[in-house]
């Protein structure tokens, strides 16, 4: 079984579709208990950072997640969800604290004439981890669905599976251990996004 968080927001309904598309068996789980009997993790996220912490706090799922991930089964963050992984944010003021997986802080893309913010639609990544197992069968430069103005900038460049360039290169996704997490979202973005979902869940299998 293949827990989905969920917090009160975030794109729910199309991250459950894509993972039973490719076959998963997947829970929406609201409760810090649901989680003993997950074989993995998604936890995805539109909106605010802080609303996404703030949310899992009051529902238990912060602390939660956190010991989830010390037990090495597979977690996968989205969007939000890939941000809220890191240890602060600087969007609209942030006061909520991350779930500091990784080291690191959530900016917004910097100002540039011509470019607007947030970033609405695909873009490439670049692999600079080419074994990571979220990519089988993925080939490098491949286009994911992008909708963001903030993006992690993660101490430790070594956890760094892709890059992206919009204005200037970002992390557009990482992996370390059983940790991944993409600033894109694969629900959103057709046979590659649900080629990746599908390596997430076979890691169970």
């Amino acid at each position: 079984m293949i827990a989905l968080l969920d917090y009160g927001a975030g794109n729910l309904r199309s991250v459950f579709k894509a993972l039973t598309h490719v076959g998963a068996d997947v829970r929406l789980v609201t409760r810090p208990e649901e989680l003993s009997s997950a074989q993995a993790v998604v936890l995805p996220g539109v909106g605010a950072f802080d609303d996404c912490l703030n949310s899992m706090h009051r529902q238990e799922l912060f602390l939660a997640a956190r010991e989830f991930i010390k037990t090495g089964r597979p977690f996968l963050g989205i969007c939000v969800g890939y941000q809220a992984l890191f240890e602060k944010s600087e969007e609209f003021n942030s006061c909520a604290v991350g779930l500091g997986v990784f080291g690191g802080r959530v900016v917004r893309f910097p100002a540039q004439h011509g470019l607007k913010v947030p970033q609405i639609g695909w873009n490439r990544v670049h692999f600079l981890k080419s074994d990571c197992p979220l990519y089988k069968g993925i080939p490098d430069q491949t286009y994911f669905y992008f909708v963001h103005s903030f993006f992690p900038q993660p101490t430790d460049v070594s956890i760094v599976a892709t890059e992206t360039n919009y204005g200037t290169a970002f992390a557009s996704s990482v992996w370390r251990d059983n940790v991944f997490a993409t600033q894109f979202h694969p629900e959103k973005s057709q046979r590659a996004g649900l080629q990746l979902l599908q390596n997430f869940i076979a890691l169970v299998e």
